[in-house]
């Protein structure tokens, strides 16, 4: 269908009723435009996509604009699969701008936020080309990306918190992205450093190499919260999702993509794939807490709300609120786990909504750590004449420092 020039708001919601009842008309679950950076030698391949705005399960007014501009623009936008990525045509943003007209006159910051996105968009076409630099992104269904394009909205959406951590389908994410060098930000093809490494080297203009990934650096893409500290860029990956408060220190600290805080959060240790730490908790210096991938049987991982990780603990099992891990022990999946019957009485009375899988009223329980997974208020410690790793019913409150978060 044409688009027109829309006169007032009431006209604009008319407008989107006609599109979005035209037929075969789908509602996109995400959407946005990036820019792209290509390869250096194969222009064919997208090493990086950059979203200034990304809309996840919202703005449907905004998409139904977006896909009516691209058809008009001559692109036959395809709703049969879980993706669709093309290129941003002049005549989009005509299109589009004529569509958003109620809206190009409001303040920077008023306007919405898609609305400011094709008005930018539009000043830099005045003045050079845009054609292949800039990628429409439509995911129809939360299916595995196929393309870059698609990876990075997904990460967008997982490190601004427009999704839930472990919400996202990122099967074969890997296989989609490009291992590249990753310079001050910017993405360069491996093979294009080999080809051009004599001469960069003996011009002294070979650039200065932070890290060899498929992933960029959080902070590449993310403007955290004012109160959210991080003290190395290196310590947290893009698809990280940071609540406000949290603080990264330096040293053995790092989040992964896939996994995060849910509010303030001390980070001294690693915070793996898939592993979701809650508030008020403290992840020691040296700490290590598993993802899928490392010892838990696929089973992810969430630390509760005030729980404290000693310092080079490792955790495999799902923790509760309230609850001590000393620091050097390893509370596994098959962990052998001693019980007081006494201090048993205490952790039942805790968890007064969850059942043991075994009750003795000997003077000692043993239990598997994935048995007292997720319960909430224990102590994990470690005899030091035996060795043997127990659980008590913890009797300190975890606090974090207000000042500091």
């Amino acid at each position: 269908m044409a688009l027109r020039t829309t006169v007032n708001e009431e006209d604009f919601k008319a407008l989107i009723a006609e599109i979005e009842s035209s037929e075969g008309y789908k509602r996109p679950i995400a959407f946005g435009i990036a820019r792209v950076d290509r390869g250096q030698l194969h222009a064919d391949k997208i090493l990086q996509a950059t979203f200034p705005v990304v809309n996840w399960n919202e703005n449907f007014g905004s998409a139904a604009i977006f896909i009516a501009s691209a058809q008009e623009s001559g692109i036959e936008v395809d709703f049969s699969g879980s993706e669709f990525v093309c290129d941003v045509k002049k005549k989009f943003l005509k299109s589009a701008m004529n569509a958003f007209t109620p809206y190009l006159n409001l303040a920077y910051g008023d306007a919405h936020t898609n609305v400011q996105v094709i008005k930018t968009l539009d000043w830099i076409a005045q003045s050079e080309k845009i054609k292949g630099d800039y990628r429409l992104v439509f995911l129809f269904e939360d299916d595995k990306p196929l393309s870059a394009e698609a990876v990075y909205l997904k990460l967008y959406a997982l490190s601004s918190g427009k999704a839930p951590l472990r919400s996202i389908n990122l099967n074969g994410a890997f296989g989609v992205l490009e291992n590249v060098a990753w310079s001050l930000g910017q993405p360069i093809e491996l093979a294009w450093l080999r080809e051009n490494e004599i001469e960069m080297k003996l011009m002294g203009s070979y650039p200065i190499i932070e890290s060899v990934d498929k992933f960029p650096r959080f902070l590449s893409h993310i403007i955290p919260a004012d109160n959210t500290r991080i003290l190395d860029s290196s310590k947290v990956r893009m698809g990280a999702q940071l609540a406000a408060g949290t603080t990264i220190m330096p040293g053995a600290s790092y989040v992964n993509f896939n996994a995060g805080t849910t509010g303030a959060v001390m980070v001294e240790g690693r915070i793996s794939s898939s592993v979701v730490v809650g508030r008020g908790s403290d992840v020691g210096g040296g700490a290590s807490i598993l993802g899928v991938l490392s010892g838990t049987n696929g089973n992810p991982v969430s630390i509760g709300e005030n729980t404290l990780l000693g310092a080079n603990s490792v955790t495999g099992i799902p923790l509760g609120d309230g609850c001590i891990v000393d620091a050097g022990i390893a509370i596994l999946e098959g962990t052998k786990i001693g019980v007081l019957h006494a201090e048993l009485l205490k952790i039942i009375e805790a968890n007064p909504k969850k059942k043991l899988k075994k009750v003795s009223k000997d003077e000692m329980s043993f239990f598997k750590g994935l048995e007292l997974a997720g319960l909430d208020g224990i102590h994990y410690r470690q005899n030091s004449v035996n060795g043997m790793i127990m659980a008590y019913r913890s009797k300190r409150e975890i606090k974090l420092n207000s000042e500091l978060h």
